[in-house]
C-alpha cells in the first residue's frame, strides 16, 4: 500500500520490488554493486521510499 506524503505516493522496498517483478535481495545487490542508483527518499527510520518514478526506473532496469 503506497504511503501518501505531501500528495505524492511512495512505496516501500518490498512493494516496489514486487511491482517491478524482482526480489528485494536482487534490488539490494544492484544497489551494492552500483548497477542501480539508490532512491532519494527515506523515512524517519531510514527505510527507502520509492516514488512512482523510482518504481518505473526499477521496472526499466528489470526489463533491460
Amino acid at each position: 500500500m503506497p504511503v501518501p506524503i505531501h500528495g505524492e505516493s511512495f512505496y516501500r522496498t518490498a512493494e516496489a520490488c514486487e511491482l517491478a517483478g524482482i526480489s528485494r535481495n536482487t534490488f539490494l545487490r544492484w544497489v551494492r554493486e552500483g548497477s542501480f542508483e539508490d532512491v532519494q527518499y527515506r523515512d524517519r527510520k531510514g527505510w527507502r521510499l520509492f516514488a512512482v518514478s523510482d518504481v518505473e526506473r526499477l521496472r526499466t532496469r528489470v526489463n533491460a
